[in-house]
């Protein structure tokens, strides 16, 4: 869920490890331009005992939107306080329980100049002033960016957890300290950058079986770049399905799903055929991207275009599926004559479709080659160890 940046809070929930590195405040977020140093106002002609604190200190410029917005007050306590943007508009926020600070209850905007107004009365029951203001930076871009899993999804126990941006990320430390992970059920993970504009969390075993994940991506205020920062925060909130799991050994014409731990389906299947290698069905482990009752299958180069194939499963971007080919019906289960995808007869195909998951894993064996690892979704086609290198901390 993408949305404008949430009201301030307490604490916010424990991360997991590096999780998507989880979870510690962004680098440079009350920087980036200035965040104002704390400033006392000066006693009026009353001599009042009682001293106003603004921060950021008054005529503060460059002041970062996330940075800590605070008026406080000494021998005393606040009478009335405004602060307003630059369109009067008044700013939410919320009284100490003291009757001695006030702060924001919301996040600030770019680019804006804030007024304080109001006054404070002291312990000698003499009136001061609250009065200042103050400006926050105006980056050169704001750069967006999504989340997947979206809310509420039921996915499978080989999904990642994916962060795209519409610009590269040059300070991906900074991003990445930005992004928090919760899991219901102890998982071990880690952030890997894919490319200058996505990074994606994977735990290092498939996740446990209806688990609750919770991600946040606190993005706003960041500084991704030279005068870029983030425009949003996102959220979500997905669980994990049962765990299912194809094994799909290529040299034994047969396709095993295995639910739970246990064999539920072997069906008979024709993959990729040996030779030429470009036809064969690589090993790797594969992940549900997508499905479709009804896909179109073009390819040119071997004769053929606008084939429509039934209960198609896509299981990468290279353009291997599973889906059903009755014209192959007598090669399923005896010869391997696909063009890399695995072939299984309609019915088969549409029990396999009905029972598959977004984010479940296919683990291909027994090939003659291995899939490269820059097709998507690939994040299961690396070790643990080049996984975690890819992170940026």
């Amino acid at each position: 869920m993408n949305r404008a940046r949430r009201p301030l809070r307490g604490s916010l929930w424990t991360a997991l490890s590096v999780t998507l590195a989880a979870m510690l405040l962004v680098s440079g977020c009350g920087t980036g331009g200035g965040s104002g140093a704390a400033e006392t106002q000066p006693q009026n002609e009353t001599s009042s005992v009682a001293e106003v604190e603004l921060k950021p200190g008054s005529d503060a410029e460059g002041v970062n939107p996330t940075a800590p917005v605070k008026v406080s007050v000494q021998h005393g306590r606040i009478e009335n306080v405004t602060l307003k943007n630059g369109a009067g508009e008044k700013v939410e926020g919320k009284m100490g329980d003291d009757g001695a600070s006030w702060k924001p209850t919301v996040a600030l905007g770019y680019d804006k100049t804030y007024t304080w107004s109001g006054k404070a009365v002291g312990e000698d029951g003499k009136e001061l002033p609250i009065r200042g203001s103050f400006t926050t930076l105006d980056p050169d871009r704001t750069v967006r960016a999504t989340i997947n899993p979206i809310d509420n999804e039921t996915v499978g126990i080989a999904m990642p957890i994916s962060i795209k941006f519409d610009a590269p990320v040059q300070n991906k430390a900074a991003a990445e300290r930005a992004l928090k992970v919760e899991a219901s059920k102890p998982v071990e993970g880690s952030w890997a950058w894919l490319t200058d504009k996505q990074v994606d969390w994977r735990p290092k075993e498939y996740w446990p079986a209806h688990t609750e994940v919770d991600v946040e991506a606190d993005l706003y205020g960041v500084r991704l770049g030279k005068g870029e920062y983030g425009t949003t925060d996102l959220t979500t909130h997905f669980t994990i399905g049962r765990s299912q799991i194809v094994k799909a050994n290529v040299d034994s014409h047969r396709m095993i799903v295995m639910r739970g731990g246990e064999q539920v389906a072997n069906y008979p299947a024709s993959y990729g055929k040996p030779e030429p290698n470009a036809l064969n069905t690589p090993n790797g482990t594969y992940m549900v991207m997508a499905k479709h009752p009804v896909e179109i299958m073009d390819n040119p180069k071997y004769g053929y275009t606008d084939v429509e194939k039934k209960w198609a499963v896509r299981i990468s971007n290279h353009g291997e599926f599973i889906h059903e080919n009755e014209n192959n019906k007598a090669n399923i289960g005896k010869r391997n004559t696909s063009h890399g995808c695995v072939n299984l007869t309609n019915a088969d195909a549409k029990k396999y479709f009905d029972s598959a998951l977004i984010g479940d894993p296919v683990e291909v064996t027994g090939a003659s080659k291995t899939m490269p690892p820059r097709y998507a979704v690939y994040d299961w086609m690396l070790s643990w160890q080049k996984w975690k290198s890819m992170s940026a901390l």
